[in-house]
C-alpha cells in the first residue's frame, strides 16, 4: 500500500504508556489509536464485553506479553501507518456520504496499550481491535499488527489496513442504526440465534471494509498483491479456521464473527460492487 508521505488523520488519541496525545495530521502525526473485532453492537454494550469478547479471548486470541512488544521506531511507523489508513477512510466515506447529500460523522481512532478504558468498559489488549458505539472511537494496541502477521499468518501491510477499514465499518454500523437493531435482534435470543445475528453484524463490516479497498485501487494506491494480502487476512481470522488452530475442532454454533469462507466471499462483494446496499447482510440468507 502506498502511504508513506501521504496526510495523516486528525482524528487521533495515544493512550500508549503514560499520559495522552492528541495526533496532529498530516505527515507529523504523533500518535493513534485502537480498533475491535466483537464489540459493535449498538445500546448498552455491556454484554458483548462480557459474553462475545470474553468468548473471542478464551477461543481465539492468545494475551499480550509485554516482552514480545514492539520496539518504539516500529510502534511510530505502524502508528503513522494507522493514521493515514484512517484517513484514508475518512475520504472514502466523506465522498460516498456526500455523494448522498449527507455529511459523514468521522470516528476517533484511540491507540493504547496494555488495557484501555472506553464507553464500553475496560478492555485488555488482548481482546484485539475494537469499535465502541458508546463514544463512537476505534480502539487498537499496535502489537495487534505483530500478531496478526506471527500468529494468524496474515502479513502485509494491507492486511493490517483491512483490520482497521473492518472496525470503521462497525462505526458506520453505529451511524445507520445497524448495531442497534443488532441488539435488539438478539435480545430474548439463545446463544446459537444470538450468535447468527452477530456474524451478519461482522460480515456487513468486511463488506464495507471490501468498498474502501475499491477506492484505493481505484485510486492507485495499491501495490500488486495488496488485495490478496487482505483476502488472506479475513481468511485467517475466520471462526473456523481460528477455533481449528486453537482447539482443534470446529463448532460452527459458537461463531460470531463468521466462517473464513463468508469473510471472504463479503470482502469480495464490496470490492466488487462498491454498492453499501450489497453490504446488507439482514437480508441475506447466510
Amino acid at each position: 500500500m502506498r502511504w508513506k508521505g501521504r496526510r495523516g488523520s486528525s482524528n487521533i488519541e495515544d493512550r500508549r504508556g503514560a499520559g495522552v496525545k492528541a495526533a496532529a495530521g498530516g505527515g507529523g502525526l504523533i500518535l493513534i489509536g485502537f480498533a475491535v473485532v466483537v464489540g459493535f453492537l449498538g445500546g448498552d454494550p455491556t454484554p458483548l464485553l462480557q459474553e462475545g469478547l470474553k468468548r473471542t479471548i478464551n477461543e481465539h486470541i492468545l494475551s499480550a506479553n509485554p516482552d514480545e512488544a514492539l520496539p518504539p521506531e516500529q510502534q511510530e511507523e505502524l502508528a503513522q501507518f494507522t493514521s493515514v489508513v484512517l484517513a484514508d477512510t475518512e475520504t472514502t466515506w466523506n465522498e460516498h456520504f456526500k455523494r448522498k447529500g449527507s455529511i459523514y460523522p468521522e470516528p476517533n481512532l484511540v491507540m493504547f496499550s496494555g488495557g484501555v478504558t472506553s464507553a464500553c468498559g475496560y478492555a485488555r489488549s488482548a481482546v484485539g481491535p475494537f469499535y465502541c458505539p458508546g463514544d463512537r472511537n476505534v480502539y487498537i494496541d499496535l502489537n495487534f499488527f505483530q500478531e496478526l502477521k506471527e500468529i494468524h499468518n496474515a502479513p502485509g501491510d494491507f492486511a493490517q489496513a483491512y483490520v482497521i477499514a473492518h472496525e470503521v465499518g462497525h462505526h458506520l454500523q453505529n451511524i445507520f442504526g445497524v448495531l442497534e437493531k443488532s441488539d435488539e435482534l438478539k435480545r430474548g435470543l439463545n446463544n446459537v440465534d444470538a450468535n447468527k445475528i452477530s456474524v451478519k453484524t461482522e460480515l456487513m463490516a468486511d463488506c464495507y471494509a471490501g468498498i474502501w479497498a475499491a477506492d484505493m485501487h481505484r485510486k492507485g494506491l495499491l501495490h500488486e498483491g495488496d488485495i490478496e494480502e487482505a483476502l488472506n487476512a479475513a481468511t485467517q481470522i475466520g471462526d473456523d479456521t481460528l477455533q481449528k488452530k486453537g482447539r482443534g475442532y470446529v463448532v460452527p454454533d459458537s461463531f460470531t464473527h463468521g466462517s473464513s469462507e463468508q469473510r471472504y466471499q463479503w470482502f469480495q462483494r464490496g470490492f466488487k460492487t462498491s454498492d453499501m446496499d450489497a453490504c446488507d447482510t439482514f437480508k441475506s440468507n447466510l
